[in-house]
């Protein structure tokens, strides 16, 4: 773990948004007017080889406004929230050290949270375990290991959508390592952030706008290639669909559509939905975010409201 310097009045950006808000405008706005680094918090973007789908900047863009924890891991590896909690501390410290100011800026919401509140010290992955989840769920469905976690941690089910394969086995997981539910194991957390954080939150003032957003990126990446992105991951034999990298939106859907499992249109049709779900998932963590200053998507309007905020001006 890093160890933290005693910056209790140094200034650490952090910029919330959903999918397809604008905050990355921003945050290249913001690059070119303030002594600001940026921090990618995305839990997509940390994979290599997988640019298109990701709505990765291009290296042109990325060459004039770097972003760190892009590309940091191949797609088979994992990666979690811990681990991006000690990574971006190292960055924070080393852009605080060259007398800037560190602005991270993503739409991974729980990445925000374990960075900026802490996170529970529970036990590391074991594989065995893993695989023998992966086994019953194979055997008797993700509805019945759903069920399972609701009798043995209701509390953690509660809030775990049955949906979310992921979590679930993470939370079974701790339980068969641990004999202790990820409930009781949330008592126990790291040290929390101990900067000046200035958080702020962009959401569209229009669903609707923000919908025609997303349906038009989504195109605008298929039109790029992602389809041949995609096949190029395939292609490699060593990724499959329970992977976090494969199961990022747009490339789940994609890879049903490379496994013909579902038509063209189809996958379109379930890509688009499944980035509104992700976009409605984030406000919701937004709403209930404390002390978020909430931003006009607007960019100069936004812009105003940041250096107003941050320097009284």
């Amino acid at each position: 773990m890093v160890k933290l310097n005693n910056v209790k009045h140094t200034k650490v950006i952090c910029l919330l948004g959903p999918t397809a808000s604008g905050k990355t405008n921003l945050a290249i706005k913001l690059h070119e007017i303030l002594p600001i680094d940026l921090i990618s918090v995305d839990s997509a973007l940390i994979y290599r080889q997988m640019n298109i789908g990701t709505g990765k900047l291009s290296p042109q863009e990325l060459n004039s406004t770097p972003h760190r924890l892009l590309d940091i891991k191949d797609p088979a590896e994992c990666y979690s929230a811990a681990a991006f909690r000690h990574d971006a501390l190292i960055e924070i410290e080393d852009i605080l050290k060259r007398g800037r100011i560190p602005c991270l800026v993503g739409g991974t919401m729980f990445y925000f949270k374990t960075l900026i509140e802490g996170l529970s010290i529970l036990p590391p992955a074991d594989f065995n375990i893993r695989n023998e989840i992966d086994k019953i769920a194979h055997e008797k469905g993700w509805d019945f290991l759903y069920g399972k976690l609701c009798k043995i941690d209701p509390i953690s089910a509660n809030y775990i959508h049955h949906h979310d394969l992921q979590r679930i086995k993470r939370a079974l997981e701790i339980f068969y390592i641990s004999g202790k539910t990820f409930t009781d194991m949330k008592s126990t957390f790291m040290e929390p952030l101990p900067y000046n954080l200035y958080q702020f939150g962009m959401i569209p003032y229009s669903r609707e706008l923000l919908h025609k957003r997303i349906e038009l990126r989504f195109k605008q990446m298929l039109a790029l290639g992602f389809e041949t992105e995609c096949r190029k991951l395939f292609a490699r034999g060593d990724l499959h669909i329970n992977m976090p990298s494969v199961r990022c939106v747009g490339y789940r859907q994609m890879w049903s559509y490379i496994h013909n499992e579902i038509n063209y249109d189809e996958m379109v049709d379930k890509g688009i939905c499944a980035t509104k779900q992700l976009a409605k998932h984030q406000m919701t963590w937004m709403r209930k975010w404390k002390n978020i200053h909430l931003l006009s998507d607007n960019i100069k309007l936004a812009i105003n409201s940041i250096l107003k905020i941050l320097f009284g001006k």
